[in-house]
């Protein structure tokens, strides 16, 4: 059976990453909270710098940076989801995540780990109708005696919100 598993695993690469991705978050830290995304959405972690405020975006998308020649625009989460603002400091990072082939910066307080957290320690988010920010969230992960919130990406930016972003991004590289 070893065997096997050596020939998948050659015969097979993408499917090899794919599975030791699986069940791996980056965790991170927000207004008192830890959140989780999947680790397969994440391309880099970088220090807070600075961004170049752009007119006539959303007000969660704080600008653009460039980041080795590439125009990345910067979302800060704690806005996305109207939490109390607060001042960036060194603990502060940006996620760079790739949501529908667009890379985006997602400001957080603090990056804390990549976490393994099996699909059946993840349950659904709890049901309530009042919260539009319950979109935004996966589930919820079990660690230990701690909860993660394990959120869905794909659900941060809105079609038209992301087609708005991507062109700013397009306008900036030409």
């Amino acid at each position: 059976m070893a065997d096997e598993k050596q020939v998948v695993e050659m015969d097979d690469e993408l499917y090899d990453d794919e599975d030791t991705q699986k069940d791996k978050y980056l965790t991170f830290h927000l207004a008192g909270e830890d959140y989780g995304i999947e680790i397969a959405y994440v391309t880099e972690i970088i220090g807070i710098q600075k961004i170049a405020e752009v007119p006539d975006m959303p007000d969660f998308v704080k600008g653009v940076i460039n980041l080795r020649g590439k125009v990345i625009p910067v979302m800060d989460v704690r806005t996305r989801f109207k939490l109390e603002p607060r001042e960036y400091d060194d603990r502060t990072c940006i996620v760079v995540v790739d949501i529908d082939e667009n890379a985006v910066g997602l400001v957080v307080d603090e990056v804390r780990e990549v976490a393994d957290i099996p699909e059946d320690q993840v349950e659904p988010p709890p049901k309530s109708g009042r919260k539009k920010g319950s979109r935004f969230i996966k589930g919820m992960g079990k660690m230990d005696d701690e909860v993660k919130i394990i959120l869905d990406v794909g659900q941060l930016l809105y079609d038209e919100e992301l087609e708005q972003i991507s062109s700013v991004s397009a306008e900036n590289a030409a």
